[in-house]
């Protein structure tokens, strides 16, 4: 018997048969199935145009105007990077640990196939997976399902798309798309927020240690967060390394000396509430989401890249100055009203934040009587508080009590612009946004503006041909129709039967203003009006006499951007914040042209920054030059209301025009004398310290020591003689 008849009627055969036939059936079906899953039987697989425009929820980034991110708009914390940002230890790390075969596959290591697809079909997770089988699941991800076949179904499916990925990308856009679609917990979706999160960097300059972290935590981002479960997470960063040495990716004695050194991380979970220029973020994200809805974007998900004006440095300088300041203030403001309410006899102040408040809010959902809100309201609850002095406190008081502790906050709008490009360069909407939301700058937060408004009557005057060296009757003025408007000087020290006008100016003299107001005729009020709104001012202001001295309510956005037509020739230029948007295939959506409109003439421009910059030298303002001494060509305006509810400085430069506003929530609220609550007192220190830094800080502003004159020449007179009182021995208003 040869070994042919012996091998076919063994009694083995038949076993050995049936193996061989379930073998090939087995591929068979496994190769039809496959082929019927490409098919889309069992439901369609991603398009390939889905392949190569990934529909992964992008966050929106917004940019200051050196390129620096300011913050993110978004669902999911996702930053998308190019493969020359990605640290080469990133790449390293993720190889060894999760695909060390990748360079040599396409798409499926067939070494690993069958031990994945059985324990998966068993119900146990395999780390068999590619990164482009990852991949394929992270960009499409499937539901859960129950049965074993179903679970079959979606796997094939992930080595098909899998398979997909590898023929349309590089290895190394496959690197790079899956590491922009991972998640790694603390709200950060992708390797550009993850490392900016966790290490304050970018992906490309990740060192080893953190690049194993990172990694690490891809398989349980929760499990092996280094901020909820540090030990976990070393064990797992040094279980990273391990795989980086045996794969000589590091030294064997580099790995070692890794392992043994603790988890150095520099977290700042990404928030709305944080950041820098968080009040201008969300003046703008209101802006955009209209501008998203009429041109069918989605600002949370389409990742536009928003290009703003915005400069870092004087963003931070003027944040910081703003806090400082309002620090001092608050000391001065606790202890001028200690022992005492400030709000005294206008307890309605305290029922309106009451019911300006969520809770009291939810309560009336709840449809809570007004016992049942008192009581709430008066009862003992944990809160955390803000504090100047200790930070955030935790503590327990009163809703009530919390009301009346924050009225007791000062606040503050500040804004800084380039008067020749509009451009606003820093926007403080207040001390702090995580407990004080409102925006003390924009459009809709208006507020008295005092005697910052009595440039626009000099204005109209100058612009009428009036010499600043015109002598001004100091003397109660009456207006017809208005018999009962009979106001005085806020200060009679400077009291003289009459001044030149751009004394009255410096100084600040009521009358002064009000009798070149009367001298401008009968339609005087409405031409200041008609200049304010040419100059920007789009607040209601109410024709009566009243308006010259800043009885309207105007925002500081309105106001810097009115002061700079002065500082740009005559020609006022909207303030504007926003330059471009480009979507995420680079291409550029909107970009923002300058709108200017030319208000008054260069002559009047001139004459006008002359007169403001008397008002630093030695009027309200002086301290500007003698005492903080701001280089350069500076002119300004202080501004004032009658009980000191609200205090204004518009300063100016050839370069830069700020403004700012210091108030309370209630105009009920404020301080009760001159020296404490004037405008020079309360809102010009913030100005004056911001532009020492700005102007000391290295190629940030460029400082001009004369205001240039009109190419024609000037045909109003600017120099002054003496007074004839003897008070001023000599005007130098010369050119």
């Amino acid at each position: 018997m040869n070994w042919k008849d012996y091998f076919f009627k063994s009694p083995y055969w038949k076993f050995i048969k049936w193996i061989w036939v379930g073998a090939f059936a087995g591929l068979f079906l496994l190769a039809s199935l496959v082929t019927v899953i490409a098919m889309g039987w069992f439901g369609q697989l991603p398009p390939i145009e889905e392949l190569e425009n990934p529909t992964t929820q992008l966050a929106s980034e917004i940019y200051a105007d050196d390129g620096s991110i300011l913050g993110k708009y978004y669902l999911q914390n996702r930053s998308n990077v190019n493969y020359e940002e990605l640290s080469p230890q990133l790449i390293n790390a993720l190889i060894a640990t999760e695909d060390i075969r990748f360079y040599e596959h396409s798409g499926i290591d067939n070494s690993r196939l069958f031990t994945m697809i059985l324990y998966n079909l068993i119900g146990k997770q395999q780390g068999g997976s590619t990164i482009s089988q990852q991949l394929a699941k992270n960009l499409y991800p499937r539901k859960r399902f129950r049965s074993i076949v179903d679970k079959a179904v979606t796997k094939i499916q992930e080595w098909v798309t899998a398979v997909l990925i590898e023929q349309r990308y590089t290895k190394d856009e496959i690197l790079t798309m899956y590491l922009n679609t991972v998640e790694f917990g603390s709200n950060s979706f992708g390797i550009g927020s993850a490392s900016k999160t966790f290490f304050g960097k970018t992906p490309q300059a990740l060192n080893a240690q953190e690049s194993a972290l990172l990694v690490g935590m891809l398989k349980a981002p929760t499990l092996y967060s280094p901020i909820r479960n540090p030990a976990n997470a070393l064990r797992r960063r040094n279980t990273v390394l391990n795989q980086m040495g045996k794969a000589n990716f590091i030294s064997s004695d580099s790995c070692t000396i890794m392992k043994s050194q603790p988890i150095e991380l520099t977290f700042q979970e990404e928030s709305h509430n944080e950041g820098l220029a968080t009040y201008f973020r969300e003046t703008l994200r209101i802006e955009l989401m209209d501008w998203c809805e009429e041109n069918g974007y989605n600002l949370y998900k389409d990742g536009l890249k928003i290009y703003t004006t915005i400069n870092p440095t004087m963003q931070l300088i003027a944040e910081q100055t703003v806090e400082a300041q309002l620090k001092e203030q608050q000391k001065k403001f606790l202890a001028h009203w200690k022992g005492r309410a400030p709000w005294g006899e206008f307890k309605e102040v305290l029922v309106s934040g009451m019911k300006r408040s969520d809770r009291y809010r939810i309560a009336k959902e709840l449809k809570k009587s007004d016992a049942e809100i008192q009581r709430e309201f008066n009862t003992l609850v944990k809160m955390r508080v803000f504090s100047y002095t200790r930070g955030e406190i935790d503590t327990v008081m009163t809703p009530m009590d919390s009301i009346k502790y924050y009225k007791y906050f000062m606040q503050c709008g500040f804004m800084s612009m380039d008067p020749q490009t509009g451009k606003i360069k820093a926007w403080v909407g207040g001390q702090n946004y995580n407990y004080f939301k409102y925006d003390h700058v924009n459009s809709s937060a208006k507020r008295q503006v005092g005697s910052t408004f009595k440039p626009f009557v000099y204005t109209v005057a100058v612009d009428n041909g009036f010499s600043p060296c015109m002598m001004i009757p100091d003397k109660p003025v009456s207006f017809a129709g208005y018999p009962d408007y009979n106001p005085g000087n806020a200060d009679t020290k400077y009291d003289l039967p009459e001044m030149t006008m751009y004394r009255g100016l410096q100084l600040s003299i009521n009358l002064i203003c009000l009798n070149v107001l009367k001298m401008l005729g009968d339609d005087g009020i409405k031409n200041v009006i008609e200049m304010a709104h040419k100059m920007g001012v789009t607040s209601k202001i109410e024709p009566y006499p009243s308006s010259a001295l800043g009885t309207a309510d105007i925002s500081v956005y309105e106001m810097v951007g009115a002061f700079s037509t002065f500082a740009n020739k005559g020609v006022w230029i909207k303030p504007n914040y926003l330059s471009r948007i480009v979507d995420k295939n680079g291409n550029v959506i909107f970009e923002n042209l300058p709108i200017t409109q030319e208000a008054l003439s260069e002559q009047t421009a001139y004459v006008m920054c002359k007169m403001l910059e008397k008002v630093t030298t030695n009027g309200t303002a002086a301290k500007i030059k003698y005492q903080y001494k701001i280089p350069g060509a500076v002119g300004g305006k202080t501004g004032t209301t009658q009980n000191y509810s609200d205090g204004w400085f518009i300063g100016i430069t050839p370069t830069l025009v700020s403004g700012c506003w210091v108030g309370w929530e209630d105009r009920a609220i404020h301080f009760r004398t001159m020296e404490l609550g004037s405008g020079s007192a309360m809102a010009m220190p913030i100005w004056a310290n911001y532009m020492q830094k700005v102007t000391s800080t290295p190629n940030l502003i460029q400082i001009i020591n004369e205001w240039t004159p009109p190419q024609s020449p000037i045909s109003i007179e600017m120099d002054c003689a003496k007074f004839s009182n003897g008070q001023v021995e000599k005007e130098d208003f010369v050119e």
